[in-house]
């Protein structure tokens, strides 16, 4: 006995953890070790079994308060291990976790992984319980102007209804419903795996452990049929690419007498010819011609609900921006409207003819500082710098 517990390794080494580690930590590295050891993702690996067993034993010890405080005064020989009645010597065992939700907290992904199952499922729990129906998505593609100013549009979904012909049961009215005769009405098929038994969802009932007696036939026992529903849905004005609209009850219909999913509305908004968006508010750039921009003018300016007219006044230079109020988008859920931003870019003429040069020349020569306040003060600071090179 002696030797036997000499040989045996020290159990925070076996799992790669520090004493002194709290249980979180010391259940965190069992967990991982377990998964990379298991039996079934080593078949017939001896090394990963003997290493997959000593790993369950250090945890057996660790993951006991009392347990653990013995192992840290005394070694292997105060835990009480390697014998007959040890860990070590009967192999691994669910019960010695202690409880039942910590078994499953640990390996219910290692079941899942390796054999499309859940950890610690009970015999008849999904037995029959009402299930939710799934979710649906719908895009649906507005126009610029649509998405502005709101509309109400028809769209047709395809997807799975209670049927009629037996309210959901999935049996031919008056036949009602047997006992499973594959799962013998426990919803499960269990099997051995290596240390374990595995219970997966019986496929053939679908883990309610129940089927029709006689299958219905419009919905062939599935207790729902897929039809095309055609449903109002109402864009309210100012929503914007990628927004949401989430109907409640229009995904598809639930099972057992569930209730049904949702149907998501995705809005894709197309881009305009003219406007761009930023929020609420709409941006615009309008060219005006250096005549109109140095007298001024008044500018008809288009908006989303026809056009109206704003004063350029006079000296305006390009890339001045104007603040049309309240022509822009009305927010979808909140009071207001947007503004209208509009850009003025003053145009270069080009390919002028001889009488436009021999004016513009008429014109440059009679200009004079004060018309000109910014080429003014560059050519002063220009001046300024090859003084000072000089």
């Amino acid at each position: 006995m002696k030797e036997n517990m000499a040989a045996k390794r020290d159990y925070y080494e076996v799992l790669g953890v520090q004493r002194g580690a709290s249980a979180d930590d010391i259940k965190k590295a069992f967990r991982n070790l377990a998964k990379k050891y298991h039996p079934d993702a080593n078949p017939n690996n001896k090394e990963a079994e003997e290493k997959f067993k000593e790993i369950n034993e250090a945890y057996e010890i660790l993951s006991d308060t009392q347990k653990k405080a013995a192992y840290d005064q005394f070694g292997h020989a105060g835990a009480g291990v390697g014998g007959p009645g040890g860990f070590g010597g009967g192999g691994f065992r669910p019960q010695d976790f202690g409880n039942a939700a910590d078994f499953e907290d640990i390996f219910g992904d290692v079941f899942s992984n390796f054999f499309g199952g859940t950890a610690g499922a009970r015999p008849g729990r999904a037995r029959n319980q009402a299930q939710e129906g799934d979710d649906l998505r719908y895009d649906l593609n507005l126009t610029f102007e649509e998405a502005a100013f709101g509309i109400t549009k028809d769209i047709k979904v395809h997807k799975l209804a209670t049927c009629e012909s037996c309210h959901g049961s999935g049996a031919k009215p008056g036949s009602g419903r047997v006992v499973c005769t594959t799962c013998k009405g426990t919803g499960q098929i269990r099997s051995t795996q290596g240390f374990f038994t595995i219970a997966r969802t019986c496929t053939r009932c679908g883990g309610q452990g129940e089927m029709p007696g006689s299958p219905c036939p419009a919905c062939k026992g599935h207790g729902r049929v897929e039809k095309e529903r055609t449903i109002s849905v109402k864009v309210p004005a100012g929503v914007d690419e990628g927004s949401r609209l989430r109907l409640r009850g229009e995904g598809e219909a639930g099972l057992n007498g569930g209730p049904a999913g949702d149907l998501y509305v995705f809005l894709h908004v197309e881009a305009h010819d003219f406007f761009q968006r930023e929020g609420s508010d709409l941006h615009c750039e309008i060219p005006i011609s250096f005549p109109q921009a140095a007298l001024g003018f008044e500018l008809e300016v288009p908006t989303l609900e026809g056009t109206v007219k704003m004063k350029i006044p006079a000296g305006t230079q390009s890339g001045k921006v104007f603040r049309l109020r309240e022509k822009g988008l009305k927010h979808p859920q909140e009071e207001g409207v947007g503004d209208l931003l509009v850009t003025v870019v003053v145009e270069t003429p080009s390919d002028l003819n001889s009488k436009q040069k021999k004016l513009l020349e008429e014109f440059t020569a009679l200009t004079e500082e004060n018309n000109t306040p910014q080429i003014s003060k560059f050519m002063h600071k220009m001046k300024s710098f090859f003084a000072r090179k000089k």
